[in-house]
């Protein structure tokens, strides 16, 4: 049996987090895990352009009939698109950041 890479245990992890908050926050049913299959489609989606930008620049050389230009790596506008999609879908499913007081013991 193939060896789960940390990219992989990272996505099943997620996946599931995704799952647990929906079903604690009592939003059940087949449209809702698909909109999560979605998002990990999206997550993918934003992982591959973070290792485009990582290996090829936020700049890259395009070579036209005019000659050779520098221009910004599609990758970059792609991504922020990528997070923008991907945050518009949590907040479809009522999913938010979990409420906390900071962690910390201090008094007031």
């Amino acid at each position: 049996m193939p060896k789960k890479t940390k990219q992989k245990i990272l996505r099943d992890e997620i996946q599931q987090d995704l799952i647990d908050q929906l079903e604690r926050n009592g939003t059940v049913g087949t449209y809702y895990t698909d909109m999560i299959t979605d998002y990990m489609k999206l997550w993918d989606t934003k992982n591959r352009l973070i290792a485009d930008i990582e290996a090829r620049g936020v700049t890259v050389e395009s070579v036209t009939q005019a000659g050779t230009n520098i221009k910004r790596n599609d990758s970059v506008g792609d991504l922020l698109k990528t997070n923008a999609q991907m945050l518009k879908l949590l907040d479809s499913l009522g999913i938010r950041p979990a409420q906390t007081d900071g962690g910390g013991d201090a008094e007031m």
